[in-house]
C-alpha cells in the first residue's frame, strides 16, 4: 500500500532538475506525479523513493517532521 494520496507533494530523489512534483494519481505501484520541470512522469514505488515534501498551504512544525521522512513506497 502506498502512504501518498493526490494532493500530495514529492521529489524524485535522483532528479532533483524536476523540481517539485505533486501527486495526481496512485493506482497500486503506479503513482503519475507532474512535475514543475518534467511534467506528468508514471513512477513505479516499488523502484523509486519519493520524498515527501511539505504543503505549504498546511504547514506546520509537526507536519514539517513527518514530511522530511522519506517514505518507501509499494
Amino acid at each position: 500500500a502506498s502512504f501518498l494520496e493526490p494532493g500530495m507533494l514529492v521529489r524524485h530523489p535522483e532528479r532533483d532538475d524536476w523540481g517539485l512534483g505533486q501527486v495526481q494519481s496512485v493506482i497500486g505501484n503506479r503513482i503519475t506525479v507532474n512535475f514543475e520541470n518534467a511534467g506528468k512522469v508514471v513512477i513505479d514505488s516499488r523502484h523509486v523513493l519519493l520524498v515527501l515534501q511539505p504543503n505549504l498551504a498546511t504547514h506546520s512544525e509537526e507536519a514539517e517532521a513527518d514530511f522530511n521522512q522519506e517514505l518507501i513506497l509499494g
